[in-house]
């Protein structure tokens, strides 16, 4: 253990150490506490993620108005007892509150990402995680009145939690959902933040393990369902069940990382053959959380510049350094690409790659196709170039082109315009994704090793673009802003004052109490047209 973290040992009953290290870690007993880089960082993700899910509802997205409509119906007049719901003052159930709120984030699949690596201490499993879960904290702080710098901190802690677990534990190699270890560190948030003991904090991580694993059948189909945006929202408003349950007395299992029948064991068996069903045995990994300094799970974690899956980040760097330096390539409209060629690692061959994602039908699919995903970014550098004769370039020409060209709602309807657009259909079919093989699989997590070729000029190797949390050369800040702008136009009523809605969310260190409890009363817009 260094100075700035603790370590929970395999030998150790983890759930409870979980718990301790959320109430100590709220408390700052533990040391001084993330730097100011640090609670920048996450207040930049919880500003995405804001302006991602009023976006959504807003635009009518289905899984957002339905949860959010739900949570309307579980009114609570009691303030200990109640949250708030994006654009309303109505007090409401938290676990409602929560479910609502991590589903609007979720739902364009454009907000944080995170690859569980961290190879400084070995622990490179590489689970997939996102920042759905910062609505968990707000409730918190809503129903007992804390402050903008407490939620800060909460929001390190719960990604600190989920990120550590996703660095030595893959739930995707055994066909688990990852949301999971969210809703681990949601349980150990709320319950440290609403007062809850280290025992009561084990029980309802133990109660939610035992109760509610989500496997990936909602991440699977030709065509994807509301479940896959709402799967970390769903979880988590059964995590916050659990932690209330267990705050009011009920007793779910304990020691669940070293029970041998939960799912850390079972599929990671610690002792050999019958051995593996006895009650000794450690669990399959060591936990280091960080209470100090830089070194959090927050900071290697990457942000989506507009609406893309994750894994094809590394194609749509290699599209815009390729059209950046050979602005002909998109001189002669979508008819003068010939062909492209694509190479990546596994997983994202597997998850973005398979030939039926060529004729994606829901917006769900179509940002889970790679072939759609790079062929929307060139039809809109085509038309920028037709309208333009040039190419974007203000702030450079590389991060002009990621804002001027920014992926966004309106490129994934179910339309003819978008995903149904006959000449990005066929620009698809002239696309060849490959895996890439050993040499691409052995640089990821590392990076998003990524090379593309355009009527036969190759990008050469992407290995970290614009939004990876190792990239240095794009103006993360600058890019984020136009992002955030483009969002609080899709969000808010026509004339509203954007750039202070924006500043809104980015003040939220400095706020009280009170602040924060009216942190989400705004009026949101409503978008007329938009194809689901």
């Amino acid at each position: 253990m260094s100075s700035t973290s603790v370590t929970l040992g395999r030998d150790s009953n983890q759930a409870l150490g979980i718990g301790q290290f959320a109430i100590d870690f709220l408390a700052g007993s533990l040391g001084p506490g993330p730097s100011e880089k640090v609670l920048e960082r996450v207040r930049w993700f919880h500003t995405d993620a804001v302006l991602c899910g009023v976006s959504a509802i807003a635009m009518g997205t289905n899984a957002p108005t339905v949860l959010r409509n739900e949570a309307m119906g579980y009114p609570s007049a009691d303030p200990s007892q109640a949250a708030m719901v994006f654009g309303s003052n109505q007090g409401v159930m938290p676990e409602k509150a929560i479910l609502a709120n991590s589903a609007a984030v979720r739902e364009w699949d454009s907000n944080g990402t995170n690859f569980g690596f961290r190879p400084e201490t070995g622990h490179t499993a590489g689970e997939f995680g996102h920042n759905d879960f910062y609505p968990v904290v707000i409730a918190a702080c809503q129903q007992k009145g804390l402050d903008g710098a407490t939620a800060l901190r909460a929001m390190v802690l719960l990604d600190e939690i989920r990120g550590r677990l996703a660095e030595v534990f893959s739930l995707k190699s055994y066909k688990i959902d990852h949301v999971v270890h969210g809703a681990i560190g949601s349980a150990a948030t709320y319950g440290a933040l609403m007062g809850a003991n280290a025992e009561e904090i084990e029980s309802a991580i133990g109660m939610f393990v035992a109760h509610y694993i989500p496997w990936r059948a909602i991440r699977a189909g030709k065509q994807l369902s509301d479940s896959k945006g709402a799967s970390a929202a769903i979880s988590t408003e059964a995590a916050i069940l659990c932690m209330k349950r267990s705050m009011a007395g009920f007793r779910g299992p304990r020691d669940i990382f070293r029970n041998p029948e939960a799912i850390w064991r079972f599929f990671e068996p610690t002792t050999e053959g019958a051995e593996r069903w006895k009650e000794s045995g450690d669990s399959p990994f060591d936990l280091i959380l960080s209470h100090s300094g830089d070194d959090f799970a927050v900071m290697g974690m990457h942000f989506k510049l507009g609406l893309y899956e994750h894994q094809s980040a590394g194609a749509l760097q290699g599209a815009i350094n390729l059209v950046a330096a050979q602005p002909e390539l998109v001189a002669n409209g979508l008819a003068g690409i010939e062909k492209i060629t694509i190479l990546a690692y596994e997983p994202a061959f597997g998850i973005i790659g398979n030939p039926m994602k060529k004729e994606p039908k829901t917006r769900q699919s179509a940002d889970h196709s790679m072939a759609y995903i790079v062929s929307i970014l060139l039809k809109k550098a085509c038309k920028w170039y037709a309208e333009h004769g040039s190419l974007p370039t203000e702030g450079g020409a590389h991060d002009g082109m990621w804002k001027s060209l920014m992926l966004d709602p309106w490129d994934y309807q179910e339309s003819e315009s978008a995903i149904f657009d006959p000449e990005v259909r066929a620009l698809m079919q002239r696309i060849d994704f490959q895996h890439g093989g050993a040499e691409y699989d052995a640089k990821y997590p590392d990076g998003i090793p990524t090379s593309i070729s355009i009527n036969g000029s190759d990008s050469g190797l992407v290995m970290y673009p614009a939004g990876h949390a190792r990239n240095t050369t794009a103006d993360l800040g600058d890019i984020l802003r136009h992002k955030w702008a483009l969002m609080a136009g899709l969000a808010l009523p026509e004339g509203a004052d954007g750039q202070a809605f924006v500043d809104r969310f980015e003040g939220i260190g400095d706020m009280d109490g009170f602040e924060i409890s009216s942190l989400y009363d705004f009026e949101l817009g409503v978008i007329e047209g938009y194809e689901e």
